[in-house]
């Protein structure tokens, strides 16, 4: 195999940002997609030992659904590495102040445990609205079909539900046409 790196290549290598909306979504089925993204599992290049994931935006964070009991059993943990002082946050109360962090929480327990993971995570801008402010120009794909419309607006939110009224309303257009 040769070891000259061509245009495809560089082009397999190269980081697209993908829009996901939490919204509805299963967190641990959410968090596997993740952590598969920032890893770069989906490329035809990818290495483990080679960083060459891309970045994901996160939009609705807030209303991520987790199965079973989990919102009454599931516990935050973090110490502060004096005697006593271990903290737990039960999940309703950090969906309340922080719902970013269960999802990096999440997909950090997805992603694998070496020097690479926290390269990984600096990739994952979650947000707890449909607001994502400036970062909300680099998108280039959702984790719907892969793809965004042809009259994709950055200075718009973009969410899975903004994109569904999007194409019902090209749709309507078509068929007005016909």
């Amino acid at each position: 195999m040769s070891q000259a790196v061509g245009n495809k290549t560089t082009l397999a290598y190269a980081r697209a940002w993908h829009h996901v909306d939490a919204s509805e979504r299963v967190l641990g089925k959410l968090a596997e997609r993740i952590a598969l993204v920032l890893m770069g599992k989906h490329k035809p290049v990818y290495d483990p030992s080679v960083d060459c994931g891309d970045y994901v935006v996160v939009t609705n964070a807030r209303n991520i659904k987790v199965t079973g009991k989990k919102e009454e059993q599931l516990l935050y943990r973090k110490h502060t590495m004096f005697p006593g002082g271990l903290k737990e946050t039960p999940y309703k109360v950090m969906k309340e102040k922080r719902p970013e962090e269960i999802i990096r929480h999440a997909v950090s327990g997805m992603l694998p445990k070496n020097k690479l993971r926290d390269r990984r995570l600096e990739r994952l801008k979650v947000f707890s609205g449909h607001r994502m402010g400036i970062v909300g120009g680099n998108i280039l794909r959702t984790f719907e079909d892969g793809t965004l419309p042809e009259n994709f607006n950055v200075h718009e939110p973009q969410t899975s539900k903004t994109l569904k009224a999007l194409r019902e309303k090209q749709e309507q257009q078509k068929a007005q046409e016909a």
